[in-house]
């Protein structure tokens, strides 16, 4: 292959403040195509960060001999048409989360990747942070024996502006909402630590800014929550012991973002926070101990909610992968992780729509 890692960009959002600020940090990778759904946009974009190629067709994007990794980077409702396309056009991928708007469209995606023999990743950065990285490995070691309870708990106050306006995050039928947007995450990340899944799901959905103004002013309903609640249960596995969690996620509550994963064990408890940083407490301690755990670089401009320091860790994962062979990196969420993920998300929507627990 090339001398460089060679990626084309679909979307100019969490794309530009992030991913492709964190590519070319990097010196093996070079983007050489970007797209976007928004006319002018991908050629702003292209201009700001000197890309060569800017369509406002993705598939022109995806189709070029000069493009070896795929980054999609769209509201969900995009995913299954866009990562079929890729990997039918042998291009590795890294799809954003969550990775599809159902479990059949991710099952297909991943067997269409699987068929083409690429890479198929789902962007769940968060693995990457050091301290989230060294708490895994304590799990493995038993630092607090075996799991009974997972604690997780999310709160971005920014969308209780009711003056935000009315996008695709606000239309359920595009994938928008907190549950995809962010109960991926807590649900990969939960899945990951404990190397299990949910045996059951309890959850309840909810829509505190029930209309958003458009750029005209009018009011358009948000049929998406910005509330979730879950709680799982699981069955006992080689790092957890009948274990529980529960999850809150509100994109509402305020005054501050907090980002914070608590794991219970029978020996003591890990407490991570957003940009990565550790806490470890023996049964019996008082408080808690600041464990050696470095933060991962950040990236200027961005804000610094934890996800850009996870990608910035991850993006030199990627290139290795790529440039070595057709194995995804080490500890990256595939999309068979993404698959397990969609599961769990839609049995959480059976959950708030039945007003009952789901067995998984």
């Amino acid at each position: 292959m090339a001398d460089k890692v060679r990626i084309a960009v679909i979307g100019t959002g969490f794309a530009r403040t992030v991913q492709i600020p964190a590519f070319l940090s990097h010196p093996e990778i070079e983007i050489t195509a970007i797209a976007s759904g928004s006319p002018g946009k991908a050629a702003s974009v292209a201009r700001e960060f000197g890309i060569p190629f800017a369509t406002d067709d993705w598939r022109r994007a995806i189709d070029r001999k000069d493009v070896d990794l795929v980054c999609i980077t769209t509201p969900p409702d995009l995913h299954h048409r866009m990562a079929i396309f890729a990997a039918e056009c042998g291009k590795h991928i890294l799809c954003e989360k969550p990775m599809a708007m159902n479990t059949e469209e991710a099952e297909q995606m991943a067997l269409t990747a699987e068929k083409a023999g690429v890479i198929a990743l789902i962007d769940h950065e968060l693995r990457f942070q050091p301290g989230r990285q060294r708490a895994f490995s304590l799990i493995r070691e038993y630092a607090i024996g075996k799991i009974l309870h997972f604690r997780y708990l999310f709160q971005a106050p920014h969308r209780g502006d009711p003056n935000l306006k009315w996008n695709w995050w606000s239309d359920i039928n595009r994938g928008g909402g907190a549950l995809g947007a962010i109960g991926s995450h807590i649900i990969d990340a939960i899945c990951w630590i404990a190397d299990s899944i949910p045996s059951a799901v309890t959850g309840q959905l909810h829509t505190h800014v029930q209309a958003r103004p458009t750029d005209s002013n009018e009011k358009l309903p948000v049929t998406s929550d910005d509330e979730a609640l879950l709680f799982f249960a699981f069955r006992s596995g080689d790092f957890v012991s009948d274990a529980t969690a529960l999850a809150s996620i509100s994109m509402v509550a305020g005054p501050e973002y907090l980002n914070r994963f608590e794991i219970f064990g029978t020996e003591g408890s890990i407490r991570l926070e957003h940009r990565g940083e550790l806490f470890i407490a023996k049964r019996g301690d008082a408080d808690w101990q600041r464990l050696e755990a470095p933060l991962a670089p950040a990236i200027e401009g961005a804000p610094d909610t934890g996800f850009s320091r996870g990608f910035m860790a991850f993006v030199p994962e990627i290139v290795r992968a790529i440039k070595n062979g057709s194995q995804p990196p080490e500890f990256a969420a595939t999309f068979d992780d993404g698959i397990r993920v969609q599961r769990v998300l839609d049995a959480t929507r059976s959950s708030n729509a039945e007003h009952r627990s789901i067995e998984i």
